[in-house]
């Protein structure tokens, strides 16, 4: 039986596994096949190759197959399908509630799978399914372009573009999964397919939102920019300003140029006050942004500096590493009304560890112009995607953590439209997911059918069929 993972209220259950004679000879089976290598749970580094971005997550798989090509990846497919295993995928193990774990299940894991190779004359980029965001950046940037990726090195290329890819970046050129050419994946009977918009239209019409729920991704193919350098900088405001500059910050987003991202944080500085960040990133010419910045009322003296847009990433790494507890809830407001900016001011006066945060995209420019039935990802009307990022060390007791960012979810949540973010939803935000897709959900459920009637592969959540 193939099982979903599932969770009450996400405190983490620690799964103890008891490696049998028979998951012993199928680790070793698949061994002497993998190029890579199989790491089981009585394996000295077992805990180290477990280990994911979030540390509250104690999901213990009985074996890890540390894959390094498709061959790899269809090997273990096929091993964990004879045998009755449920399965799980790790690209960047980014994924906060833990779905790249599969308790007492495989993993097949793509870490091993990083290379990113650029055709500059194409301004295409072709990234195995192990990459991160960080090195499609990095290696688009040798050749004075990018990719568009979020705002985290550490997040995978896979995971964010499958589940649609919010970036500062989209305003101008779409998301993340706007920007897939193409896939090859190992489906779930260890066929290896190429999926884009000429073969299998409707498998890549899936995974352009759909999240990772219809194979493994082994390689991706990425249109580039030519964007070699993004104006960018930190415009951090007082507390008694937080609640003005929000205000009039829906305007502001709304009326801006597409080459005008912008990221918004609320988070508390070195003396443990609350303060409020507004982070832009422009992507065209650097006087006019200038002049664009300048309209942000930023503080005397602030300073925005031209740089490659990897480089814009060491912050937000620096503040969410790996291995401290985390719980995130996500909500998407059409714009910042009195009753969303009274929670949010609320919740930012009570942030409940000096690493907490909330932060905010706004969807709007090529991204919102795009047809909803498009792409799998639905929600293209202008928006802000709000994410609430509970984070704690893991000495501490997580329930106050947990508690507040319930507490602020539950007061967005009537404020916000159907849906949410589905990177960001956990299996059990039933009435979230039911409105993720929109339209779309029947056509999605279908594809899945198509490809996976045993339903081996569960990422993102899907609406229920």
């Amino acid at each position: 039986m193939f099982v979903l993972i599932a969770r009450t209220s996400f405190r983490f259950r620690r799964d103890v596994i008891v490696l049998d004679e028979a998951a012993v000879r199928v680790a070793d089976r698949l061994a002497d096949v993998l190029a890579g290598r199989v790491v089981v749970a009585t394996d000295p580094d077992y805990e180290q190759v477990r280990a994911v971005w979030n540390g509250a997550v104690e999901h213990r798989p009985a074996m890890i197959a540390l894959c390094e090509s498709s061959r790899d990846v269809r090997q273990a497919v096929l091993a964990a399908r004879a045998h009755r295993l449920p399965l799980s995928v790790r690209g960047g193990g980014h994924d906060w509630a833990g779905r790249a774990l599969c308790p007492g299940g495989m993993v097949i894991d793509l870490t091993r799978m990083r290379a990113v190779l650029v055709d500059p004359a194409g301004r295409v980029a072709t990234a195995l399914g192990g990459a991160t965001s960080g090195d499609a950046a990095l290696a688009a940037s040798r050749y004075r372009l990018t990719p568009v990726i979020g705002t985290v090195s550490m997040v995978g290329l896979a995971g964010l573009s499958l589940g649609g890819g919010y970036s500062p970046l989209a305003p101008r050129y779409g998301l993340a999964a706007d920007n897939l050419l193409g896939v090859q994946l190992v489906l779930a009977d260890g066929r290896v397919v190429t999926a884009d918009e000429s073969t299998n239209p409707d498998l890549f019409w899936a995974v352009r939102g759909g999240g990772g729920n219809f194979g493994v991704v082994t390689a991706m193919r990425i249109r580039m920019h030519p964007v070699a350098t993004v104006v960018s900088g930190a415009i951090v405001f007082q507390w008694s300003r937080a609640e003005s500059v929000l205000r009039d910050h829906s305007e502001l987003s709304s009326s801006a140029p597409d080459e005008l991202g912008m990221v918004g944080g609320i988070f508390r500085t070195q003396d443990g006050e609350p303060a409020l960040t507004l982070s832009p990133v422009w992507c065209g010419d650097a006087a006019e942004g200038a002049r664009h910045l300048a309209r942000l009322g930023a503080p005397a003296g602030q300073t925005f500096r031209t740089l490659p847009l990897h480089r814009t990433l060491a912050v937000p790494d620096a503040r969410l590493p790996n291995g401290r507890h985390y719980e995130i809830r996500t909500r998407s407001l059409a714009t910042l009304t009195p009753a969303a900016i009274d929670a949010l001011m609320r919740a930012g006066s009570d942030l409940p560890s000096s690493t907490s945060v909330i932060t905010w995209q706004y969807l709007r420019g090529a991204a919102a112009r795009v047809p909803a039935t498009a792409t799998a990802f639905a929600l293209r009307r202008e928006h802000f995607m709000i994410q609430i990022i509970a984070s704690w060390a893991p000495s501490e007791d997580g329930a106050p953590h947990r508690a507040w960012a319930a507490e602020l979810d539950r007061a967005l949540a009537r404020e916000a439209l159907p849906g949410g973010y589905p990177n960001l939803l956990a299996v059990d935000a039933l009435d979230q997911i039911a409105g993720a897709y929109g339209d779309n959900a029947e056509r999605l459920q279908r594809i899945k059918w198509d490809v996976d009637p045993d339903r081996v592969f569960t990422a993102t959540p899907l609406p229920p069929s």
